[in-house]
């Protein structure tokens, strides 16, 4: 009797946890462009400092080349680019953000370059709001929500579809024109 008592205060707190899972998340909080922004932490592998990525040829404008990462080939994208603006300039604060995206049953880490990293914040649900219908500077499909964060707003960022594996493949299969790499050569790469 006395183990299935202790079995079911433990379900309890099992239980009690995996709400408080669901009821608030982790995020990693960045700049970009003088706006802040937020992407989950769960995908998040490492942050590391800022430098000059190898070109590959015939790539789209947002990619900036690839790094070597203990080994891994590893694409490194300009989020502002991506974001359709002119790329900003690389300062000491600059960061490659390492993330895992999954593609079908692969995994791929995918660098992307932000201003700056903030912090780690914890939001509640109750904290987030839905992504604006209109007027945000980046593309709706991107945006998770609005994060109620030091008495403003950071745009949760979507990064399944920000760094989609297939999308960007698309992308550089059909070629981007040269406006797209007009935000690519202000940055110098």
């Amino acid at each position: 009797m006395g183990a299935i008592v202790l079995a079911g205060r433990n379900s309890g707190a099992v239980t009690q946890l995996a709400a408080a899972a669901q009821a608030s998340a982790q995020y990693l909080t960045f700049v970009l462009g003088g706006e802040a922004y937020a992407i989950g932490i769960s995908g998040v592998r490492e942050i590391i400092e800022y430098h000059d990525p190898t070109p590959v040829p015939m790539m789209p404008g947002f990619v900036r080349g690839v790094i070597n990462l203990r080994g891994r080939v590893v694409p490194v994208i300009d989020l502002q680019v991506r974001f359709g603006r002119v790329a900003s300039p690389v300062s000491r604060r600059t960061c490659i953000v390492i993330l895992e995206v999954v593609a079908g049953d692969e995994r791929h880490a995918l660098g992307a370059v932000v201003d700056s990293v903030t912090a780690v914040i914890e939001l509640p649900a109750s904290e987030i709001e839905a992504p604006p219908a209109f007027g945000a500077r980046v593309r709706s499909d991107f945006i998770v929500g609005m994060g109620k964060a030091a008495g403003g707003f950071v745009v949760i960022l979507d990064a399944s579809r920000v760094l989609s594996v297939d999308e960007l493949a698309s992308i550089a299969a059909a070629g981007d024109g040269p406006a797209a790499h007009e935000g690519a050569e202000a940055a110098g790469a």
